[in-house]
């Protein structure tokens, strides 16, 4: 079977693509030999065309179930992911100690959970709020992947004077790194605070839009992600994504 040339692409982009998994994961189960292209095992670095079948092994449906996906309310003072400079990771904080009494997910807390936390999604040192961690590559990609569209959604105490016209920039007509950002929405909460929803992240993208209109952000609390709340989870407390839970 002739391919065209430009069609051929790298088996784990491929596999990532049709949203089996993430392609680190990919890498992992070709690895493992739970790959199959056209009923043959696959190789690492192997190249695929669009009309090559791909089949997963059991075992890797098994491997992903077995994943969890953790929600925390990041305190202040914690980093997203690894430690650094004196300061703890946020994944230092999953532990049954701090497990919120109000998880009804019925998952049994075990050792493996906190290992291989991926945060999908940071939230600043000073920031606070919904931090999902996840072993799930699939999650990550839903959340943060350069397609997603999912909504995040945060309330910002702000000192300053916002105009009308900064606040109809804030919602859209601000660049940031030389790129137009999408479409916000930004509307007041109550006197002090602005409510902010986004469907991407840049890097401390919601301090410099503010600094860009004349406002200084002096609290960020992130509250929502797609259909996912923070809900009544207390600060420094987690949970697990529930099964029934969809962002």
């Amino acid at each position: 079977m002739n391919h065209n040339h430009q069609e051929m692409m790298r088996l784990s982009k491929r596999m990532a693509e049709l949203g089996l998994c993430s392609r680190r994961e990919a890498d992992g189960y070709i690895e493992q030999g739970w790959v199959k292209v056209n009923g043959q095992t696959a190789v690492l670095g192997q190249k695929v065309g669009l009309s090559d079948r791909i089949d997963l092994d059991k075992k890797a449906h098994e491997s992903q179930a077995g994943r969890v996906t953790i929600l925390l309310n990041k305190p202040v003072g914690y980093v997203s992911a690894h430690a650094e400079k004196g300061y703890a990771s946020a994944a230092s904080l999953i532990t049954e100690e701090n497990r919120w009494e109000g998880d009804s997910s019925g998952i049994v807390f075990k050792k493996n959970h906190s290992r291989g936390l991926a945060p999908a999604g940071r939230l600043d040192i000073d920031s606070v709020g919904l931090l999902v961690l996840t072993q799930d590559g699939r999650i990550a990609k839903q959340l943060i992947g350069e397609q997603s569209g999912i909504e995040k959604e945060y309330l910002v105490r702000v000192k300053g004077t916002l105009s009308e016209e900064g606040l109809r920039l804030l919602n859209h007509g601000l660049s940031l790194d030389g790129e137009k950002l999408r479409p916000a929405q930004v509307t007041w909460q109550n006197q002090d605070q602005l409510r902010f929803i986004l469907k991407q992240g840049k890097k401390r993208q919601i301090r410099r839009m503010c600094e860009l209109v004349g406002l200084r952000v002096v609290g960020l609390k992130r509250i929502r992600m797609g259909k996912v709340k923070l809900g009544a989870l207390p600060p420094g407390k987690w949970r697990y994504l529930d099964k029934k839970e969809k962002f």
